[in-house]
């Protein structure tokens, strides 16, 4: 595994709207993808992802993505 100089950790979670009114939502794919996009265009890398799903008031669960990313100087 690479060694990196810095790492940065981006929480990113699904609307609680949709969750409230549909009974799911689902991950904001677009937005993840521009994001993970702009970092690697600054020199990021994914160095590690989990997918976590937490209650959401009383019925509901509400999926979130935890990245982490890493950059190197030099």
């Amino acid at each position: 595994m690479p060694r990196f100089d810095e790492y940065k950790v981006m929480h990113v979670v699904e609307g609680g709207c949709g969750t409230l009114l549909l009974g799911s939502s689902g991950l904001p794919m677009k937005k993840l993808e521009s994001t993970l996009n702009r970092e690697a265009a600054d020199g990021w890398e994914l160095v590690f992802q989990v997918i976590e799903n937490k209650r959401f008031w009383l019925f509901w669960t509400r999926e979130a993505v935890i990245v982490t990313l890493g950059r190197s100087h030099g």
